[in-house]
């Protein structure tokens, strides 16, 4: 049995939904459907989630939210319209579940946005269950609640509870039926609206493949493979036939956009492999995610990814390694402002702490420099707000000696400082830090390198 998740490019318009059924019929192990908002169907175009969320701060305001609640009701009716489906009564049903999320008592700001947000979802989901019966494919629309899926957490940021793998366990459903649920959108156990983080239909798909023990989750988007580069920087770079989980996990965490680095998670805890796929090519191979011992690797670099969201604090101080509970006592002031650390590479006097600076403001960075200067007495201390990280990962690495020097040779030669190169505990990857304005072309030069 197969889990498919379907991204918001797939579902944006009645040609695109068009394509994902034809993707959904051509093969009968496809039994779980996981489905996003409809997403942007040209580049100034607007997603369905970014509409509701406009809807939502309307609400909040107090303002007249009928034209926006009638341009978001607009995009399924869209849909619909593709497959004479104008005056079914799905279209009625969706517009009054529009009309009753502003008619709701929330908690919370958080809640309501949740609520709003997911609908996206939701009401997508129920429009393609509907489009397949009109079809004459049977199928049904299924809430997460339904399938034992239960959270907690932030309203917006959500995290399985445990036990839902175990309800998942037991549950019934009808083999010869399609379950179309939503992605992105759960429930908690007082059954109010929560929705998951970043790649919330990626996190969806991941959990049910895993609770109701799919033998693959294949997840389609709008590229034939997951490439070795980033195709805006590097021309028609190679893709990827097969890598593994902490490939993929690397990778997407240092910029890789095909998933947020948390979302496949949960498949990888069950082992189950991921096939990336092309809704606009499904016959391509895709790219394969597999258990780590899957590959032996016959290159010693799988991927290079890249990332401009960081910032690094920067600390001198003799003999900061003579020091019992020097870090920790930097880490008790970063956890006082909330703020968590990416990475802490060290030498015996000196230490670079990086960031993802969307944790970070003026008033936030000021105080720790304070706190620090108080409680640590550092000789020198610099934000460098100016950083970029590249990361070059492959399981090929750790058996190929020289990668590294070949890279930094490159660089060299191209004039590219390094302030920056941290070896991974795994030895499978190695992070450089360079300054935003030479990422793209140090770029460049190790994919030049190592392929």
């Amino acid at each position: 049995m197969k889990v498919v998740k379907f991204g918001g490019s797939s579902l944006a318009t009645g040609a695109q939904v068009q394509k994902v059924l034809n993707i959904i019929q051509a093969d009968n192990d496809r039994r779980i459907v996981v489905v996003s908002a409809p997403g942007k169907r040209f580049t100034d175009d607007i997603k369905v989630t970014d509409l509701l969320k406009t809807y939502a701060d309307q609400t909040i305001a107090g303002d007249d939210t009928i034209d926006i609640l009638l341009t978001i009701l607009a995009r399924y009716q869209d849909i619909a319209q593709y497959f004479g489906l104008e005056k079914n009564k799905i279209i009625p049903q969706i517009k009054q579940q529009l009309i009753q999320l502003n008619h709701v008592h929330y908690p919370s700001f958080d809640h309501l946005y949740a609520a709003f947000m997911g609908h996206g979802e939701l009401l997508n989901a129920q429009l393609i269950a509907c489009i397949l019966q009109t079809i004459g494919q049977p199928a049904t629309f299924v809430s997460p609640m339904d399938l034992g899926m239960t959270v907690s957490g932030s309203p917006r940021a959500a995290r399985l509870d445990p036990a839902s793998y175990e309800r998942m366990h037991h549950v019934q459903y009808d083999a010869n039926k399609l379950l179309i649920v939503p992605g992105f959108i759960a429930y908690t156990n007082d059954g109010y609206a929560a929705t998951f983080s970043r790649g919330g239909s990626d996190i969806t798909g991941a959990i049910l493949a895993r609770g109701l023990h799919a033998d693959l989750y294949e997840n389609f988007t709008d590229v034939s493979a997951i490439y070795t580069v980033n195709p805006g920087i590097v021309a028609n770079p190679k893709s990827i036939e097969k890598m593994t989980y902490r490939e993929m996990r690397e990778l997407s965490y240092a910029g890789f956009a095909v998933f947020h680095d948390e979302a496949i998670i949960p498949v990888i805890e069950a082992n189950i492999p991921i096939n990336v796929k092309n809704t606009n090519d499904p016959e391509a191979p895709g790219t394969m995610i597999v258990p780590n011992q899957a590959i032996t690797p016959t290159l010693p670099v799988t991927g290079i990814a890249n990332d401009d969201r960081f910032a690094a604090l920067y600390l001198h101080r003799y003999l900061l390694n003579r020091e019992v509970g020097f870090t920790l006592k930097i880490l008790q002031i970063l956890a006082s402002y909330n703020v968590s650390y990416e990475h802490m590479p060290s030498g015996i006097d000196d230490m670079t702490i990086i960031f993802d600076k969307s944790q970070l403001t003026p008033t936030i960075k000021a105080h720790i420099s304070h706190d620090l200067y108080q409680t640590i007495a550092p000789d020198d201390l610099e934000w460098l707000d100016d950083y970029a990280i590249i990361m070059i990962v492959g399981e090929g690495m750790q058996k190929n000696i020289g990668t590294l020097n070949k890279i930094t040779a490159a660089l060299a030669k191209d004039n590219i400082n390094l302030p920056m190169v941290n070896q991974g505990a795994s030895q499978i990857s190695t992070m450089l830090g360079v300054p935003v304005d030479q990422m793209d072309e140090a770029v460049k030069v190790i994919y030049e390198a190592v392929f």
